[in-house]
């Protein structure tokens, strides 16, 4: 009998050329660049370009791949009437979920796998996310959408339909840098989801929703949630070291801090810090800033919590707040911005294709003699 691996720890499941991750010495490469380099160097639509072609583009290749995911910024017809009907009161992932499935009833040929029109889809669900996520919010909030545009790079554009102006400059290249930085996480619980569904040879608008629904537990993509609810707990910078010590002593974990993987400091936080730090600058949320910084020294410090370490979430939240977002807007920005591994593993997938389907180890009884109900 196979032996059992409880959440299928230690076990290779996958072959993959998008990212390489080393959690002992806190290394991730997206085909082979190192991610600090990728977030202070790159933009989204570059590194996006990497991922679906094992390389960099050349300049024309860049122009060419922008100006297509430019020319798909606009929702289908009918769309806006369906975020329209939405219950104002829905939870945005829940609805982000409903509206990249809905997407699939726009598409002539939704079941089409081969890897060009893999691409096209993918190309289209990446391209509309930002409105998706932005025609829902002012929805909710009793605004007018505003609609895309093609003159913005993919950062620029999502926070000019969501606020009703463009960022600042330094806004949009923070956005940037956080969907760089979260673009692709190895075979992480989403991504499995996503080439799990894909294996099956059922659609990529399938495998998104999928994967869509695995990143919004809170042990996944919900965390940086969690954070933001943590920094407005502690009153102020002095309180921080009390709050942590407290919750160390009573064995709670700390939201931001410690990785499956990564076993040193997480690379994607490296960058992330010293973005949240520029923006806090900017905005006037130093204090948030300086709390983050206090309960790090605190982890950083305490025994019980040696080798536990930021992790993307905890420098993401602040930056999330400095950029305006909404707390519950956070998970679909990292929803937003993985589409671009998902896709990218969903068209690896189908292109050595194997359908996903791992023994299950029984550990129930044998030989149990039925009883007709009259007895039980």
């Amino acid at each position: 009998m196979p032996t059992a691996h409880k959440g299928l720890e230690g076990i290779v499941a996958a072959q993959t050329r998008l990212s390489f991750i080393d959690g002992e010495k806190g290394v991730l490469e997206y085909v082979g660049i190192d991610i600090d380099a990728l977030a202070r160097l790159s933009t989204f639509e570059e590194t996006t370009y990497l991922l679906w072609n094992g390389r960099l583009p050349t300049r024309d290749e860049l122009g060419v791949f922008t100006a297509d995911l430019r020319s798909r910024y606009a929702l289908p017809a009918g769309v806006h009437q369906r975020i329209a009907s939405l219950p104002r009161g829905a939870q945005p992932m829940h609805v982000l979920r409903t509206l990249v499935s809905s997407l699939a009833l726009d598409d002539p040929s939704p079941n089409s796998n081969d890897a060009a029109s893999a691409r096209q889809k993918s190309m289209d669900v990446l391209a509309r996310m930002p409105a998706l996520i932005a025609a829902f919010d002012r929805s909710r909030r009793g605004l007018a959408a505003v609609a895309p545009r093609a003159d913005l790079s993919f950062a620029a554009n999502f926070l000019t339909m969501l606020n009703g102006a463009e960022p600042t400059p330094t806004m949009a290249r923070a956005f940037d840098a956080c969907m760089i930085l979260h673009a692709d996480h190895g075979l992480n619980n989403s991504t499995f989801a996503a080439r799990v569904v894909i294996s099956t040879l059922s659609d990529v608008y399938s495998a998104l929703t999928a994967a869509l629904g695995s990143l919004r537990g809170p042990l996944h993509g919900g965390a940086n949630e969690d954070v933001m609810r943590m920094l407005g707990e502690i009153p102020s910078v002095e309180a921080a070291e009390g709050y942590v010590r407290q919750k160390l002593e009573g064995k709670a974990k700390i939201a931001g801090f410690g990785h499956r993987v990564y076993k040193a400091y997480d690379p994607r936080a490296t960058y992330l810090k010293t973005l949240a730090k520029q923006l806090a600058t900017d905005t006037g949320n130093m204090g948030l800033y300086e709390k983050s910084q206090a309960i790090e020294g605190v982890m950083l410090r305490e025994k019980a919590a040696k080798g536990i370490y930021p992790n993307v979430d905890f420098y993401s939240a602040t930056t999330y707040h400095c950029i305006g977002l909404a707390l519950d807007l956070f998970t679909p920005m990292f929803a937003m911005s993985r589409i671009a591994g998902w896709a990218g593993h969903v068209i690896e997938q189908l292109a050595d294709n194997r359908l996903y389907r791992p023994d299950a180890e029984y550990t129930g009884p044998h030989a149990v003699a039925y009883r007709p109900i009259a007895e039980r």
